[in-house]
């Protein structure tokens, strides 16, 4: 069957990578970027896409705008996220403000808004991509990591409530990727190395490592999978 797709934060990384392999399966898939319909239209076209939309998260009050666009799916991948690097009594407003309205509001509303249409056609699958740092602790994420276990909190909450209906709920914490994010870090060889010495399967993952556990949480494999959280991390959070 041909599913609908929207990935959130689809133009580059982990959301790239899973878009583009719902491409390879045949599915509609709609590619998603904050504000630069030129980047999202362009990787829409490398990758064979169907639609690309424009949409900014941090207006979370206006995402069934975004829902006028795309119009109900089948498979809803939440993978849009910002993080901001800062020990936590140097937290910023700013930030503060961001990461919770980003990670946490649009994250649920964009469930709020497209349910209701899962919830009648008694079929859904919702994907979170979170984090390892859910597991583990970092001294400037403190904030970015509890948006992310408030995330899997909501995860747990709502799998329970609407798996009656055919809808499921589940969560992927990626490890240390190698994605513009975290590019940096990956760039410099001696913090490479560092975080290199974390990782028990001793490298950096690649956003293509992710798309397993979506695919199967998406697909026939993942029919009796709710409510859970599937570290894809080379066993940092170990």
């Amino acid at each position: 069957m041909k599913r609908k797709v929207l990935v959130t934060g689809s133009t580059q990384g982990i959301g790239k990578a899973i878009a583009a392999a719902f491409v390879k399966e045949g599915d509609e898939v709609t590619v998603h970027c904050s504000k630069d319909i030129e980047k999202a239209e362009r990787i829409r076209k490398e990758i064979g896409a169907a639609h690309a939309v424009v949409a900014d998260l941090l207006q979370w009050q206006k995402i069934g705008e975004l829902y006028q666009k795309t119009g109900p799916v089948d498979c809803l991948i939440i993978n849009a996220s910002v993080q901001y690097k800062q020990t936590w009594e140097n937290i910023t407003d700013d930030a503060i403000d961001k990461q919770i309205d980003i990670n946490i509001k649009s994250t649920l509303k964009l469930m709020q808004t497209y349910y209701p249409a899962m919830k009648q056609n008694r079929f859904g699958r919702i994907v979170m991509i979170g984090s390892v740092n859910q597991h583990r602790r970092h001294s400037e994420l403190a904030l970015y990591s509890a948006t992310k276990c408030a995330d899997m909190s909501l995860v747990k909450n709502i799998a329970k409530q609407v798996a009656p209906f055919g809808v499921t709920v589940n969560n992927i914490s990626p490890g240390a990727i190698v994605t513009p994010r975290n590019e940096c870090v990956y760039n410099n060889e001696a913090q490479r190395k560092e975080v290199e010495s974390l990782i028990p399967m001793g490298r950096f993952g690649i956003p293509e490592d992710c798309v397993g556990a979506v695919l199967l949480l998406c697909g026939r494999g993942g029919d009796y999978i709710t409510g859970a959280d599937i570290a894809v991390d080379g066993g940092m959070s170990l």
